[in-house]
């Protein structure tokens, strides 16, 4: 298959072509020009000369003389070589030559025309005559009354005057060349660079080159932005401006100027190569991965894709919550089964009222704590999350107590947002009192204030946070697990500092005999008014498994 051209030697073969057909176009206008001028010249001189020695006294007394050929021969001769034309003829009425350069020729007639000279008028012609082609002036020579009684012809041969135009034309001929090497290594250097810039692609290469990286960027679920070297933005495909919240006019600004919020901004302002660093983004859960792009040597800036994993987390955290509810079954499952035995055991030792003593304490307990629940709080994935993470608790050792005051009426706070708030804390303040030495207890309270204003306090008796760490601990990525720990280390807490950003919130960390985190959410303020989740909706419980899978302290 013959290889097509690329598109810097179509450029490079037509602008030789341009430049060699203004060159020559140049060169013939003027080489045409020249000839013209050296021809006007050549007949102004010979029939300013004609004129001028017609009018001589000494030629008219040679005229006059009784051997007029003898009389005008020497002046002829001199003439001619003082003023380096090809021939001065004189003539008679009749044609008859006087003078001529061939001596021979006297007296023989003149070829070319002489009627407008002998009607009296001065003029000039291009003729061929004996000696050649030759531009030549016909003038009258007057007697003393004004008749003309002869006629003088001098006359410049083409050849002369074909030497003339060729010495006027080589320095035309040196600079129309000089002037066709200079454009066309401009030309080509021009077409180097361009043909280093466009890959040695042909036209067609680099449409359909267009045509499928267009196409790529459009239809690809990863969003991928390009920033030069400089830190501008050079491209940001429909799947990064939609998960960024990029304007239409972004591209070519400065990232800085892009009113981009943490941890994306500093990760595509610096330009450091990120391998997958997981992101808590507004309401959404990203993963970034940025390299740095380099071609012979040269920057070219980064490249950086971006993933949202946001349903991708919710779906593994419902995965890890429902292990967490099935572990905690199979637990109760046991003890059930031990009690079930101690009842029957106790029935057959003849006991009943003892056994039915021992079967409903904790049966109250439970339906206790869920009848309280399920009556002071009126959000359904709320009151389901606590007694939830209760069983679980249980299950690990440690006791989660929901205090007496907590009642929660129906608000303008998305049930979503509830229980992404109130796992992440409840799981943090498992894992930390879990670290810690026995009584092992986590503490829970959340109600409605006069003000309208939603309360959420979760004690935990865990070691506390150092204060050196309490401007960091909403940050994503710090925790005080070890690098073994669960997937998504340093996320949860993040994502409850977005919660308390969306609504306008405040939260107090308080730490000494294991930590308190106080939440105040205005539900007013939040994007989601007039909105109350379905409990078992998407988003909800996985949300919530999704942060309590994630627990950071």
């Amino acid at each position: 298959m013959r290889k097509r051209m690329s598109l810097a030697r179509q450029l490079f073969v037509l602008q030789l072509v341009v430049i060699l057909a203004l060159v020559g176009t140049a060169a013939l206008l003027v080489f045409l020009e020249v000839r013209r001028d050296t021809r006007s010249h050549a007949e102004f001189q010979v029939r300013t000369l004609a004129s001028a020695l017609a009018e001589l006294p000494g030629v008219r007394a040679a005229l006059e003389s009784p051997d007029p050929a003898a009389a005008l021969q020497p002046i002829a001769t001199s003439v001619r070589k003082a003023t380096g034309t090809d021939f001065v003829v004189f003539m008679a009425l009749d044609r008859t030559r006087y003078t001529h350069p061939t001596p021979e020729r006297v007296g023989e007639p003149f070829v070319g025309t002489i009627a407008p000279a002998v009607a009296g008028r001065a003029f000039t012609e291009s003729y061929e005559g004996t000696l050649g082609p030759s531009v030549r002036a016909v003038v009258p020579i007057r007697d003393d009354t004004g008749a003309v009684d002869a006629l003088l012809s001098i006359g410049i041969l083409q050849d002369q005057i074909g030497s003339e135009l060729q010495r006027r034309l080589y320095p035309v001929a040196y600079l129309s060349l000089a002037a066709l090497l200079l454009a066309a290594a401009g030309s080509y250097a021009i077409s180097r660079r361009l043909d280093r810039q466009t890959l040695g692609l042909g036209a067609e290469q680099i449409t359909q080159l267009y045509e499928h990286h267009d196409a790529v960027l459009r239809t690809v679920r990863e969003g991928l932005v390009i920033v030069s070297p400089r830190g501008r933005l050079l491209l940001a495909n429909d799947q990064a401006r939609e998960l960024l919240g990029l304007t239409g006019d972004a591209e070519g600004r400065q990232v800085g100027d892009l009113g981009l919020r943490p941890p994306l901004d500093g990760l595509l302002a610096s330009g450091e190569p990120a391998d997958d660093q997981l992101c808590v983004y507004g309401d959404r859960v990203l993963v970034a991965h940025q390299e740095r792009i380099e071609k012979d040597g040269r920057p070219l800036g980064t490249v950086t894709t971006l993933r949202d994993h946001t349903e991708l987390e919710a779906l593994a955290g419902e995965l890890d919550s429902v292990r967490g509810f099935t572990d905690a079954l199979r637990a109760q499952a046991h003890e059930s089964a031990n009690r079930l035995h101690t009842v029957i055991t106790m029935v057959e030792l003849g006991q009943p009222e003892r056994a039915v003593e021992f079967a409903t304490v904790e049966l109250a307990s439970a339906q206790q704590l869920a009848d309280r629940l399920t009556d002071a709080v009126e959000e359904p994935a709320l009151a389901a999350l606590l007694l939830g993470k209760a069983a679980q608790a249980t299950e690990k050792g440690v006791e989660l107590i929901v205090t007496e005051d907590t009642a929660v009426a129906e608000s303008t706070i998305a049930a979503r947002d509830l229980v992404t708030l109130v796992g992440n804390l409840v799981d943090n303040a498992i894992d930390a009192a879990l670290a810690a030495e026995p009584p092992r207890k986590v503490t829970v309270t959340a109600r409605g204030e006069p003000d309208g204003e939603l309360l959420v306090r979760v004690a935990d008796s865990g070691r506390g946070v150092d204060s050196e760490h309490l401007d960091a601990i909403f940050s994503r990525g710090w925790t005080t697990k070890s690098a073994a720990g669960a997937r998504g280390q340093g996320l949860g807490l993040a994502l409850v500092k977005q919660v308390i950003g969306r609504y306008g919130g405040e939260v107090e960390v308080e730490t000494g005999d294991g930590a308190v985190f106080t939440v105040r959410l205005r539900p007013h303020t939040g994007p989601h008014a007039g909105e109350q989740g379905e409990p078992g909706e998407h988003g909800e419980q996985g949300e919530q498994g999704e942060q309590g899978e994630q627990g950071e302290l």
